[in-house]
C-alpha cells in the first residue's frame, strides 16, 4: 500500500462540502468538459476519493465504473455515492486489474500525491487498452510557486509537475499527448496509450 501524505480519512465525511471539495470543482470540470464517454466503457478513477467523478460520469453515461484509493474512510463515502461501482482499497502502483482492461483512466487531484509516479506510469500502461485515454487533472502552478510548493510537498512524498513534465514522463512509457487544457489553477493532460 502506498504511503499516504495527508490524512484525508479524517475529513472524508466533510470533504465534498468544505474547502477541498469546492477547490476540486475546477479540476472536476476540466475532466467533465473534455472526457469522451460511450456506453459500457470501462473507467477507472485512480485516487477516487469520495467518488464524485465516478458518480457524475455514471449519471452521464452507462459506464462500467471502478475506483481505487488508499483512504478507507473516503472509500466508504464513495461506495455510498456509487453503489453500482467497483470501489477498492488499493494503491495506484500495483492494481488487481488485468492487462488492457480499461478504456479510460482518470486521476483528479491525485497524481501529485503519488509517491512513486514511475510505478503508476507503468501500471497505467499495463491496465489501459491500446488506444485508451488517461486524464490527469492536477494543479497548474507558475514555475517559482511550484518550486516553493514542492519543497513543502516533498515532506509528504508529493510533487507538483507542469503539464510538459507530466507529458514527458508518460511519453517515455508509450503514451502520446492528446491535449493539454488549463483553467484558473487547474490543468488537464490527456494522454493516449499508443
Amino acid at each position: 500500500m502506498e504511503k499516504r501524505d495527508f490524512k484525508f480519512d479524517k475529513r472524508a465525511d466533510k470533504y465534498d462540502d468544505h474547502f477541498e471539495g469546492k477547490l476540486s470543482k475546477v479540476f472536476y470540470e476540466l475532466i467533465y468538459d473534455n472526457i469522451k464517454l460511450a456506453p459500457s466503457v470501462e473507467v477507472l478513477d485512480v485516487g477516487c476519493g469520495t467518488g464524485t467523478i465516478l458518480r457524475t460520469l455514471s449519471d452521464r453515461e452507462s459506464i462500467s465504473a471502478h475506483g481505487i484509493d488508499v483512504e478507507p474512510e473516503m472509500l466508504k463515502v464513495a461506495k455510498n455515492k456509487c453503489p453500482d461501482a467497483d470501489i477498492r482499497l488499493c494503491s495506484c502502483e500495483e492494481t488487481p486489474y488485468t492487462d488492457d482492461q480499461f478504456d479510460i483512466l482518470t486521476a483528479c487531484m491525485a497524481y501529485h500525491h503519488f509517491p512513486d509516479k514511475e510505478a503508476f506510469e507503468k501500471e497505467a500502461l499495463r491496465i489501459l487498452k491500446p488506444g485508451g485515454l488517461l486524464y490527469i487533472a492536477d494543479p497548474n502552478f507558475p514555475f517559482l510557486f511550484r518550486k516553493a510548493m514542492n519543497m513543502l510537498a516533498q515532506r509528504f512524498n508529493g510533487e507538483f509537475l507542469s503539464s510538459d513534465e507530466i507529458s514527458d514522463r508518460f511519453v517515455k512509457y508509450g503514451f502520446s499527448t492528446v491535449s493539454v487544457s488549463k483553467h484558473k489553477y487547474g490543468q488537464l493532460v490527456i494522454l493516449q496509450k499508443t
